[in-house]
């Protein structure tokens, strides 16, 4: 499995009750995206920059993080100015860009770092297990909480069934090209990923059985609201609140 490389630390975000990390992420990114006033917007980057700081992450994997969403944005930094209708702000040839383009983009450049800085700093910070017990008790159908836990359980495995695949047909001196037997190696090989998937999710499912699975999952952990969660949760309302005065002001 896939070490959870955020959720191995024990900085006070970490000590939070996972309930209330989701239920304040979740309003923190509804009101930042429905933000769209520069101060209010750059307020909660540096919201998400103080959480960050809060929880002692990686700066360098929260790097590699960023630059995966931040290459998409680049993509609507060299579109959106250029075909968004507005006051002309410069030319490229036959090309204008606008200034509410230039706007818009750097409204989604902070949006979406902002709910990203956010999302890593409060939900990744959380393992997936104590994720999925947390959604349980805020009320999210039990059927939708195992679908994400076995989900994230049985892709690594589904993963690892890939590469032995592959290295299979490598050791059979495949060569993959652009060929019409290099298409037909890979459609055979996804469908022999559907099968041996199929076949161990039947092994699984016996092997629950045989372990009392009535349709269940019992959580060891047991959540409790302390004190620190009263001061966290009440500063992080007030930030948002901040926020949407800021919103609403300017």
């Amino acid at each position: 499995m896939q070490n959870e490389i955020f959720a191995q630390s024990a900085s006070r975000i970490h000590r939070l009750d996972p309930r209330c990390k989701i239920v304040m992420a979740t309003l923190y990114a509804l009101v930042v995206a429905l933000s769209d006033g520069f101060p209010a917007l750059l307020t909660a980057l540096a919201i998400s920059f103080a959480l960050l700081g809060m929880a002692r992450l990686s700066i360098l994997e929260v790097a590699k993080r960023l630059a995966l969403v931040n290459g998409l944005i680049l993509f609507f930094w060299l579109v959106v100015p250029l075909t968004f209708p507005g006051e002309p702000l410069f030319s490229l040839g036959p090309l204008t860009a606008t200034q509410e383009g230039v706007l818009l983009s750097a409204q989604i450049t902070i949006k979406s770092n902002a709910i990203l800085l956010a999302f890593i700093s409060l939900i990744a910070t959380t393992s997936v297990g104590a994720l999925g017990a947390a959604l349980s008790r805020l009320g999210l159908p039990g059927k939708l909480v195992y679908l994400l836990l076995l989900n994230y359980r049985y892709i690594f495995v589904m993963e690892q069934e890939y590469h032995r695949l592959i290295r299979s047909v490598a050791i059979r001196g495949f060569r993959p090209s652009t060929s019409l037997h290099t298409y037909k190696t890979f459609a055979y090989l996804v469908g022999m990923l559907f099968v041996r998937a199929s076949e161990r999710a039947e092994r699984v499912y016996m092997a629950m059985l045989c372990r009392g699975f009535s349709g269940k999952f019992h959580a060891l952990r047991e959540f409790s609201f302390s004190r620190n969660d009263t001061i966290w949760l009440a500063s992080m309302t007030t930030a948002l609140l901040g926020v949407c005065i800021l919103q609403w002001v300017y």
